[in-house]
């Protein structure tokens, strides 16, 4: 299996992003060299993705549509071979279905996805996707209602998540 990389600027940093052929491997927000990010998952993958510009240029399409309010989920093919087995796997499955511009608790998705006790697994596979901002994990909360991290930034999380409730707003209003 051969992969290749490729990055999108966005307003909280750069996607860097690793496909197998069309479908999506690995996306993750960097505000640094996408070459680190590049080198990790490359090391889960046991090879080197080659970068290939314009490889992105969908992600990159619906990631500004995104963040212009005009979209409410990422439709891409997903390649889940490092998402993870099991429980890890059935989490990020279950956080897909929360809507756009609302939130669920760790607990409420652990039992979305069959295990009501494990609200710290779904918090592990959260802080490991990789699919992140594709897979909607920062619309997961502490069930006090309190943000929580979001790849050490609670202020990007906030940000997405204010982000989709005033395009909620915007539109009921038009």
């Amino acid at each position: 299996m051969s992969y290749t990389w490729d990055a999108a600027p966005t307003p909280i940093g750069l996607l860097v992003a690793v496909f197998a052929g069309e479908a999506l491997v690995s996306v993750d927000v960097t505000e640094t060299d996408p070459l680190w990010e590049v080198e990790r998952v490359a090391r889960l993958l046991f090879e080197t993705p080659v970068h290939e510009p314009g490889a992105a240029r969908e992600l990159a399409r619906q990631a500004d549509e995104y963040f212009d309010g005009r979209r409410r989920s990422f439709d891409l093919p997903l390649d889940w071979r490092l998402a993870g087995t099991g429980f890890a796997a059935q989490a990020l499955q279950a956080i897909t279905e929360i809507p756009y511009g609302e939130t669920a608790s760790y607990g409420e998705i652990a039992a979305l996805a069959g295990r009501p006790r494990a609200a710290r697994a779904v918090g592990s596979a959260c802080r490991t996707t990789p699919f992140s901002l594709v897979v909607p994990v920062h619309r997961v909360i502490r069930s006090d209602g309190s943000v929580g991290e979001y790849g050490s930034s609670p202020e990007t999380k906030r940000f997405l998540i204010q982000l989709e409730r005033e395009a909620l707003a915007a539109a009921a209003t038009a």
